[in-house]
């Protein structure tokens, strides 16, 4: 039989778990299901990479290369198809190298667009507030004509590097929560 103060913790447990979506790195996270995914797919040359440091961030790293039409490099998070109608903003804690970044999600992984939107680093810790509706549906940089995000499903998460010139890039990930 359960007690009146178990049934309230477990009741309010789930209030609290329902009201955001945390993803947070440690020094003993998982990284099976994130990938690199670069321009290389169109004979570019950028090259990406990621770890978890001593610390227990995220950190995505590379190269940018203009060369044979290429430019970007991007980090993706993919998973199983995840309800989140409650969720109206997604905020990021980032450390970065003072570029601009692009984050970007897909409703469904099969559609050939992302929903996107640019965020500027520091060298700084810094929480980075994505409102969701903002983000609107963009493929190979161009803009669609279709409906800004709305929040309903989402099965892939990424971060994308790429600013038009040969860079080198760093970010750290310390986590990302919708809420």
């Amino acid at each position: 039989m359960m007690t009146k103060s178990a049934l309230l913790v477990m009741i309010f447990s789930a209030i609290v778990l329902s009201t955001e979506w945390l993803i947070e790195f440690q020094k003993d996270s998982s990284l099976d299901d994130w990938y690199i995914l670069d321009d290389g797919v169109m004979g570019g040359l950028s090259q990406g990479n990621f770890s978890l440091t001593n610390e227990g961030h995220l950190k995505y790293f590379g190269k940018i290369s203009t060369a044979n039409y290429g430019g970007f490099s991007s980090l993706r998070y993919m998973f199983n198809q995840k309800e989140i109608p409650q969720f109206n903003v997604c905020t990021l804690r980032i450390k970065g190298d003072g570029k601009k970044y692009q984050f970007r999600i897909k409703d469904d992984r099969d559609n050939y667009y992302s929903y996107i939107t640019y965020f500027d680093t520091t060298k700084e810790w810094k929480d980075i507030t994505i409102n969701l509706t903002d983000m609107y549906p963009s493929f190979r940089g161009r803009v669609l004509n279709f409906p800004n995000y709305k929040p309903s499903t989402i099965e892939e998460l990424c971060i994308l590097a790429g600013n038009k010139k040969n860079e080198s890039f760093e970010i750290l990930v310390d986590w990302i929560k919708f809420h």
